[in-house]
């Protein structure tokens, strides 16, 4: 990743990920973003972020959480969780009247469950064919990253493609899905030689599907694509599981 550059604007894109700035300030730091590399990278990074947190905060009671946590079969790993948690600091000290709200973020994604990049392709529940700027993202940057590997599960026929970036903190990823049915609630995990489990991104499949080539809805023809991290290094990867929320391994890409 690059240097962190000094105090300003570049504070605001956590809460900008969040969805929490007002009108004024989203349309302030907009402008900013069109001109920083930087705050554009890390936006990207803490993509997706508000939509899992509208999840989990619409759960009834904190009873919910050990299951959550089970069914997504992995956890963040701590060092991922600190990187959030020192963004929502920094924003706390310029707008203390809203640190309550991205304290509360951070420890609902560290207590609740996974890192969650809802950056996929599609639209909406009508099954349209607009993609989101997420999903473009998403697509764009798997294009960009020449690590990449690849499997077909016998048994399921799911295909999948990992694209590996490495970085100061871990490991950036971007899984390309393919010939996937739904609908079905499904996350990608890490898992490291040392036999540790770190969830990457999780995501929804609609009842129509993702890269299924002879479709009757045109978004179904075309390839999933959801990006997250790791906090293992490439070389500490021993291969990625494509799972379902419920325990079902759709495909595994060996590292």
């Amino acid at each position: 990743m690059m240097g962190s550059p000094g105090p300003s604007e570049h504070e605001t894109v956590g809460a900008y990920a969040l969805g929490i700035l007002d009108d004024a300030e989203a349309t302030a730091f907009e402008a900013h973003l069109a001109t920083c590399e930087w705050c554009a990278q890390q936006l990207d990074e803490l993509a997706g972020m508000e939509p899992m947190l509208a999840a989990l905060a619409d759960l009834p009671g904190t009873g919910s959480t050990p299951a959550i946590g089970e069914s997504l079969s992995a956890r963040p790993s701590p060092r991922l969780a600190e990187k959030l948690v020192d963004e929502v600091a920094e924003r706390r000290a310029v707008k203390r009247r809203k640190g309550f709200y991205l304290v509360a973020a951070a420890a609902a994604l560290i207590i609740g469950g996974p890192l969650a990049v809802m950056a996929v392709n599609g639209g909406g529940s009508s099954g349209g064919t607009n993609a989101t700027p997420l999903a473009a993202g998403a697509k764009a940057a798997f294009g960009q990253i020449s690590d990449k590997v690849s499997a077909t599960d016998s048994s399921t026929k799911v295909q999948a493609t990992v694209a590996m970036e490495k970085k100061d903190w871990g490991t950036w990823g971007v899984v390309e899905l393919s010939n996937v049915k739904g609908p079905l609630k499904c996350s990608l995990i890490a898992v490291g030689k040392n036999g540790e489990r770190e969830t990457m991104s999780s995501w929804s499949v609609p009842k129509w599907g993702y890269g299924i080539p002879n479709a009757k809805v045109e978004e179904a023809k075309q390839p999933l694509y959801a990006q997250g991290g790791a906090a293992f290094q490439p070389n500490e990867i021993d291969h990625f599981e494509v799972m379902t929320f419920d325990g079902k391994k759709l495909v595994q890409v060996d590292a």
